[in-house]
């Protein structure tokens, strides 16, 4: 599963991501790959890949250090700033757009193939 997470500076990126992987039973630390590019989080059987392209200026950069070959049907995947990978990101399933918002956040979802919509559909109305 791929699955953006889209929002200006601070709209709360990682926050979310923090939050999916509480939610999976994950407790350990969990950091910003800022710097990195991809943190690694193990949730029993699941490789989660949490990657921040803030920084990347080549769209290509990414796929030269290898990270292509993480998002495969074993992994989920939540990528921050994926706009900075331009077309070289495989098709997210899930979309996720942060809004910064007078009371707090605004999130808009949308899904892109069948299995972000079997996603949402879990979330109810």
């Amino acid at each position: 599963m791929v699955i953006y997470l889209r929002g200006e500076l601070g709209a709360g990126k990682t926050c979310l991501a923090r939050g999916i992987l509480r939610g999976l039973g994950y407790e350990g630390k969990v950091k910003s790959p800022t710097y990195t590019l991809v943190e690694l989080y193990k949730v029993s059987k699941l490789y989660l890949y949490h990657f921040d392209f803030y920084r990347l200026d080549d769209p290509h950069a990414w796929i030269d250090s290898g990270f292509r070959d993480y998002f495969d049907e074993h992994a989920v995947c939540l990528v921050e700033w994926p706009e900075r990978a331009g077309a070289t990101l495989p098709l997210a399933d899930l979309d996720i757009h942060l809004e910064i918002s007078a009371h707090g956040r605004i999130a808009r979802l949308g899904a892109h193939t069948e299995a972000g919509r079997r996603c949402l559909s879990t979330l109810g109305p």
